[in-house]
């Protein structure tokens, strides 16, 4: 298995051969071990999440979108502190607030950096087309999307303005 950084430093045929999503190590909000791979055959809708957004409502659509697609989807959430320090809560704190007030039963990751020196591989995979094969981006605020396709290919990423159900993301599901 690659790492992160053997991926950005391999060359394929003068090309540089995307690094697979299913290796990248990742734990889940309560610090056990999450594999990726138990994901394959279904897309997968990364989105980093925060408790105190203005785009926070969308974990019932996100919810929502995950018991409506629950044979071909898996929501993701990655809770992160780096857009106006929106997550200050701890584990517990996180899995509280998301079970009460939205009723969220998707995964939630361990809490993380989506941007800057410290930007977990999860994230350098999804934001750089030397990994992911597609195409280069950057998080610009909380619930920023990223679509994965049952293969384990970037589809595409949505801003946060994009709500969990729209036809951009769920036209892909159908």
């Amino acid at each position: 298995m690659k790492t992160i950084n053997e991926a950005k430093t391999s060359k394929s045929n003068s090309e540089k051969e995307p690094f697979s999503i299913y290796n990248i190590a990742i734990s889940n909000l309560d610090g056990s071990k999450m594999d990726l791979s138990q994901f394959k055959g279904k897309y997968v809708l990364i989105v980093n999440v925060a408790s105190k957004c203005g785009f926070t409502p969308q974990y019932k659509e996100l919810q929502k979108l995950s018991d409506t697609y629950k044979d071909k989807l898996v929501v993701l959430g990655c809770p992160c502190n780096q857009f106006g320090a929106q997550e200050p809560g701890d584990a517990t704190a996180i899995q509280g607030f998301c079970e009460v007030n939205f009723g969220v039963t998707f995964p939630l990751t361990e809490k993380l950096n989506v941007k800057g020196v410290d930007q977990h591989p999860l994230y350098q995979w999804l934001t750089s087309k030397e990994l992911n094969g597609k195409k280069n981006s950057s998080v610009k605020w909380n619930f920023q999307k990223y679509l994965i396709s049952p293969r384990g290919n970037l589809v595409d990423y949505y801003y946060s303005i994009t709500k969990p159900m729209s036809k951009k993301i769920t036209k892909h599901l159908s």
